[in-house]
């Protein structure tokens, strides 16, 4: 049975922007990705939004950090995960697939990343993610330095936290909006 085709349940229309830059963006993600992400469809019908969703988005999830991309990818499914939220498990599972070459390991992250057997750095990473999500008024000095202990860094715990919290600000807007992933993704990296 195939997901629900609509892209979000407002009465808010998608269309391809005239914006210059946002249609460049728009090319490269058919160019890289094969497709324009729906959540890049939803937030392009505010520019000014989505140049910030873009900006914040690319620098969290592909610029410089000591977390690797598939441990950021990884982060954002647990998040999801804990979030139940359906766009952010189709899409980023498939990154965790892609980045890691292994089909089982986004499977395990998307329904419970406790059972894949990971390093004690990626799995304590996992569950400060998970905590700092369900509980995050329990996260305190002793969670940090247990990272510490495994060899993150402040720039990296600051990443871990920066992850996490864009993940959940996300999780939100597509729980609140009932936006759905590409279906392209489901066969994707398999």
């Amino acid at each position: 049975m195939p997901q629900p085709t609509h892209l979000w349940k407002l009465d808010i229309p998608s269309s391809e922007p005239t914006e210059e830059d946002l249609k460049k963006y728009w090319a490269k993600c058919v160019e890289k990705l094969g497709m324009v992400p729906n959540v890049i469809r939803a937030v392009s019908t505010n520019p000014k939004k989505a140049r910030a969703f873009i900006s914040m988005y690319n620098e969290l999830m592909l610029g410089e950090s000591g977390l690797s991309k598939l441990e950021r990818e990884m982060i954002a499914v647990v998040v999801s995960s804990a979030n139940r939220c359906y766009y952010c498990l189709v899409a980023h599972g498939q990154a965790v697939r892609q980045y890691s070459g292994d089909a089982q390991l986004g499977e395990m992250m998307v329904m419970n990343y406790r059972v894949a057997e990971l390093p004690a750095r990626q799995r304590a990473m996992l569950d400060f993610a998970w905590k700092l999500t369900l509980t995050p008024f329990d996260v305190g000095d002793a969670d940090r330095e247990a990272l510490r202990k495994l060899g993150f860094s402040e720039r990296d715990l600051y990443d871990l936290c920066d992850v996490v919290a864009f993940f959940n600000m996300s999780n939100r807007m597509a729980h609140g909006t009932e936006m759905m992933p590409n279906a392209d993704y489901h066969a994707q990296s398999r």
